[in-house]
């Protein structure tokens, strides 16, 4: 039973054909407005896949296609880091200079571009902005003002997906002050905070918890 259908009075309710007549002439409408009220869902950035993404990213300001040559990302049987769950299934045009980003990836990129146009431009708020492009919490980000006019960025947690480092080393997700210059992006060399003296927290710890760094530019090429 559709909702016209539900509208009937109770004088008509009992006659089957009078339902089934106006259920066959109203069931279009009714449709069209499940598919129009599933739209949101649809091109919600958490849950839009392929087409809707794309959609997105029209209206964002950011395409899928990066014209980088983004190498060491593909899936590889033996090769550590770039098996299941790891590596990206290569496509058609990425030998050529473009690369297509996968769903997951291209969903980062479309969320550090719109915390980035949402950002007040302080130093204050940033690590925040940063925070919010991987909301699943499993990967923590902070940066660190080197007062030179250079900023570095570091990445805790769950070690990041192989394209996705590499996105990060080709600036792709830079989201710095004005003249401001990212001097590097260090990540975990495995799961667990950083290595670091005088702190114990899910950023930094010291011997037997915390990690070494590895820059995300000379483990990509980037």
């Amino acid at each position: 039973m559709n909702r016209y259908q539900a509208l009937i009075t109770a004088y008509h309710a009992g006659k089957p054909k009078y339902l089934d007549t106006i259920g066959l002439s109203s069931a279009p409408f009714a449709a069209l407005q499940s598919t129009l009220d599933d739209f949101i869902n649809k091109f919600d950035l958490d849950r839009a896949v392929s087409s809707q993404l794309d959609a997105l990213g029209l209206w964002i300001g950011i395409g899928r296609v990066v014209r980088s040559t983004i190498n060491g990302i593909y899936f590889s049987f033996d090769t550590e880091g770039l098996g299941y769950n790891q590596g990206s299934w290569q496509g058609v045009f990425d030998d050529m200079g473009f690369t297509a980003l996968d769903d997951e990836a291209y969903r980062t990129i479309l969320r550090a571009k719109i915390l980035a146009n949402n950002w007040d431009g302080t130093m204050a708020t940033l690590s925040n902005i940063y925070q919010g492009v991987f909301p699943d919490d499993q990967t923590q980000i902070f940066a660190v003002d080197n007062l030179d006019m250079t900023m570095s960025v570091y990445l805790t947690g769950s070690p990041l997906p192989a394209v996705v480092q590499s996105i990060i080393a080709f600036g792709y997700l830079d989201v710095k002050p004005g003249g401001v210059r990212i001097a590097d992006y260090t990540m975990v060399s495995e799961p667990g905070p950083l290595f670091g003296f005088d702190a114990d927290n899910k950023y930094l710890s010291g011997f037997d918890k915390g990690m070494w760094g590895l820059d995300l530019k000379e483990i990509t090429n980037g």
